[in-house]
Order: C-alpha cells, then structure tokens, then sequence
C-alpha cells in the first residue's frame, strides 16, 4: 500500500478524484477531509481485526473493498498512528528489554544453576577477554518471553502482546529474527567469495532493532484492541 505510485518519471496520486469526492459525500462539509486523511483511514480498516475477519475470504480472492465506518476522525487517526509506527519502527523508542550475557569459555556458557538461575550469571572483563565467538541462535520463546540471539546473549521481558503483531504468518519479532540467521549459499562459488556476512558483525544493532520492532509491536496491538473493542454501531455505513 503506497500513496503514490510513479510512471515515466511522473508522480501519481493513488487516492483518485472520485475517492475523495466518494468520502466528502459521506463525511462532508463539516469533515474536511483530504487525500492523506483518506489513506491514513484505509490503513486503519486494513487493519482493524473486525475487517480482517468478516472479510477474510474475499481478502484472499479480491483487492479488498473499504466499507465507510462512522466516526471518520477517529480512523483516520489511528491509521496515521499506525502508518508512523511502521514507517518510523527504526526510530521508535526502545521496548526495556533486559539483556544477559552469559561468561563464556572455550565456546561454551559457564552456567550456574538451573531453570530462572541459568542466565543470571553476568560475564565479567576477564571472561569476556577469553571467550570464543558465540554460536547465533536467533530463537524465540513466546512463553517465556525471551529471545535468544547466540549462545552468549538473549533478551527477556518480551511481552505476550509483541508476538500478535503479524507481518504475513509470523510475528513482526520472528521475521527480524530469521532475516539476520547466517545461511550458507548453495553455491559453493558464492558461499567460498561472497558469503562474508556474520551475526556477530551486527549483532548489537539487532539487538536495538529488536527493542524498536518491540515497541512498535505493543503499540500497534494496542491500537488494533481499540478496533476491535468498539461496538458495532461504530461500523455502521
């Protein structure tokens, strides 16, 4: 969804004439509405839960048609919001996830304990100065709300709410993760001349990725709830 597309060099606006005319009839005169206002309320029906389900089938066969809910204002704001949050997940505020680090040697995690103790041990100078680089992991516990990056780090305090948001079948977290795993080509050309990407190199900007995507998460969930919380008079054409 864009609001504009391009051709020849040229710039054209996505939300035509006739929409806007379509909506100032609806909404208008007292609405001022604009083209922007218009998008921003498509964003939001697309991805109010309600829709999504009701219309789910249809969503799957055809481009989807937008229904005109009362309260025009209200959408068009939550669209905006929304629209902010994902273009802008990059400067969100980091979500407070703990960090742990575990000591490591030869390769291995020193451990103390079990269960809760296991990742309480942080890595001291020394340890750190010692350790071999750490095996990525790129694994994710909703339950336990964690999120392993290698055999030395994970992320804990992730809330059940972050795993909801959704980009296609999994969660907006799950595809970060699995967009930074190392995989080796097939082709041992490129694997042996050209596959010089390691987790390591990018593993600190991941994990403030992973705090900004978690955030943009929870308040995307947040918004999506009040959809799907109003009442079905507020759907009303």
């Amino acid at each position: 969804m864009s609001r504009y597309r391009f051709i020849a060099g040229q710039r054209l606006d996505n939300i035509t004439d006739w929409a806007l005319e379509q909506f100032t009839a609806r909404y208008g005169p007292k609405v001022p509405i604009t083209k922007d206002d218009i998008f921003h309320y498509v964003y939001a029906v697309l991805h109010d839960p309600v829709y999504r389900e009701t219309y789910a089938l249809n969503l799957r066969r055809e481009f989807p048609r937008i229904p005109f809910y009362s309260e025009f204002g209200r959408w068009a704001a939550w669209g905006k919001a929304l629209m902010d949050l994902h273009i802008g997940y990059e400067a969100a505020e980091p979500f407070p996830l703990r960090r742990i680090d575990l000591p490591m040697r030869g390769g291995t995690p020193l451990k103390k304990g079990k269960g809760k103790d296991l990742f309480e041990e942080a890595a001291g100078p020394s340890a750190k100065r010692e350790a071999d680089a750490p095996k990525p992991r790129l694994k994710a516990d909703k339950h336990a709300g964690i999120i392993e990056l290698d055999t030395q780090t994970q992320l804990s305090g992730v809330p059940p709410e972050a795993w909801t948001y959704r980009l296609g079948n999994r969660s907006a977290l799950e595809w970060v993760l699995d967009q930074h795993k190392e995989k080796k080509p097939s082709d041992p050309t490129i694997r042996e001349k050209f596959n010089t990407y390691r987790f390591a190199d990018h593993k600190e900007r991941v994990i403030e990725l992973l705090k900004r995507v978690t955030t943009v998460s929870v308040r995307t969930v947040e918004i999506t709830d009040a959809m799907a919380a109003l009442p079905p008079s507020a759907r009303n054409k």
